[in-house]
């Protein structure tokens, strides 16, 4: 079984993030789930994204990072957007990356020093019309990554919705949502 380190969405550490993390665990896998807001919640994206310019993107990267610090290193990072960044980064730096789970997001691999780090296997997971995914570049990334890294999948979901995996959220999408963890815990049976 694999351990995980799943990073939240930009509306905090959500139910909708923690029962995502339970039905991984009810797999067998082992999932740290650190709140990266120190208990704060937000209603909306607008919200949320105030908050995160308030504070700071590297603010929130490097607290992923602290987090790491306390695992071991041979671990799958999992990110939900904003938390793509901490768990890519975390993927492509630092060692013993067992591989990566990047949910509704991706930035390009020399964001974090690229390219995709060899024997990293990486799975891409979003809407092919949402106007975060699809819309500010995150799909474009996505498909570079996979062109490159040696063992790399994206799997796109037909809708517009953004944050369609966190069942707290008005913009969960069940079906959508069952497929992705059907074919998470594939990738995670295979680490």
């Amino acid at each position: 079984m694999a351990e995980v380190l799943l990073f939240h969405h930009v509306q905090g550490l959500t139910s909708g993030v923690r029962a995502f993390a339970d039905q991984l665990r009810s797999a067998g896998h082992t999932v740290h789930t650190p709140d990266l807001y120190d208990g704060r919640l937000f209603d909306d994206l607008d919200a949320g994204m105030a908050h995160v310019r308030q504070i700071g993107f590297e603010t929130v990267i490097d607290r992923g990072v602290q987090e790491a610090q306390t695992l071991p290193e041979q671990i799958v990072y999992a990110g939900f957007s904003l938390g793509v960044l901490p768990a890519q980064k975390l993927a492509q730096t630092r060692s013993g990356a067992l591989g990566a789970l990047l949910f509704e997001a991706c930035v390009p691999a020399s964001e974090f020093g690229g390219p995709w780090p060899a024997g990293v296997p990486v799975q891409i997971h979003g809407m092919d019309a949402d106007e975060s995914f699809a819309g500010e570049g995150d799909i474009d990334a996505a498909r570079a990554l996979v062109a490159d890294a040696e063992d790399a999948e994206l799997f796109l979901y037909a809708g517009d919705r953004h944050l369609f995996t966190d069942r707290s959220l008005p913009s969960y999408d069940d079906q959508a949502a069952r497929l992705v963890i059907e074919r998470t815990l594939r990738f995670l049976a295979r680490i």
